[in-house]
């Protein structure tokens, strides 16, 4: 079954900016990533989110698992679980690798979701 495939405009906004700041995500007190290459995405109202370049994420914590999700304007989605030193936050971490034209910036970009990490920008 075909999925929709839909655009940004006036009823859903969506923007990508390079974020002028320094970016870093820890997880336990740990740093995760740390990058000045961050991209901050926008969508409609909800919550500005940090897209960092995968390069700037320490691979010893990620952990890909199966799961997998659909946005209507951004594509198929895939994930990455955390490993802390107090655990593995499953499918923490989400990346798409292959986004829809109008958002393809964010390719070989990863986003946290900040209930399982503290981001600081500036």
């Amino acid at each position: 079954m075909a999925r929709p495939v839909l655009k940004p405009g006036p009823d859903h906004p969506i923007t990508v900016e390079p974020t002028p700041s320094r970016v870093v995500v820890k997880a336990g007190g740990r740093v995760i990533a740390d990058t000045t290459r961050a991209l901050t995405l926008q969508e409609a109202d909800y919550p500005p989110v940090q897209y960092i370049p995968l390069d700037d994420v320490d691979p010893e914590a990620l952990r890909r698992t199966d799961s997998e999700s659909y946005c209507p304007y951004k594509g198929e989605a895939s994930y990455y679980s955390l490993v802390t030193d107090g655990g593995v936050l499953t499918d923490a971490v989400w990346t798409y690798e292959q986004p829809y034209e109008s958002v393809d910036t964010i390719a070989g970009h990863v986003a946290f979701y900040p209930q399982h990490v503290e981001i600081a920008i500036g």
